[in-house]
């Protein structure tokens, strides 16, 4: 059972599947969907404190360089864009949009990218990760309920 934790803690870590992936993942390997929730929540939080302070330093170092550059320069035109379109958007309600923005599990709309969108914005730490945060627990939720459900009726 470790093993099947590992992989849906490890799977929840990875940028564009992250916890929309890795919860559906869980449940389809037997994991209890509390369990499976829980073990994908924390993993997908782990690697937002990292992605705010040192995403968009290592994608600007890194756009030069002849073998990565074309894309860390995706991921960080897609992160200010994704920043940009945001705040017009949300306008004061910057952080609710950014719960928002996670909560939604559409692809490119987790804390990956969300993290990234509040770096280069310089939101505040504390107030966007607890935004992430939130809208990683709706994801969840939401990723729960389908995943039960498309399981359920399939082992029916």
């Amino acid at each position: 059972m470790f093993t099947k934790y590992l992989i849906t803690f490890l799977v929840s870590m990875v940028p564009l599947i992250e916890l929309r992936g890795a919860i559906p993942i869980a449940v389809g390997m037997q994991v209890p969907l509390m369990q499976a929730y829980i073990i994908a929540v924390i993993g997908n939080m782990i690697p937002v404190p990292i992605i705010f302070f040192f995403a968009r330093k290592v994608l600007v170092w890194g756009q030069d360089k002849k073998y990565i550059g074309k894309f860390f320069t995706f991921c960080l035109e897609k992160g200010e864009a994704g920043g940009r379109k945001l705040q017009e958007k949300a306008g004061r309600g910057l952080y609710v949009a950014l719960f928002i923005f996670v909560g939604i599990p559409l692809p490119g709309t987790g804390a990956w990218t969300g993290t990234l969108a509040a770096s280069i914005l310089d939101m505040d730490f504390k107030k966007s990760v607890i935004a992430v945060m939130l809208g990683v627990i709706l994801a969840g939720v939401i990723m729960a309920a389908v995943s039960f459900g498309v399981f359920t009726a399939v082992t029916a």
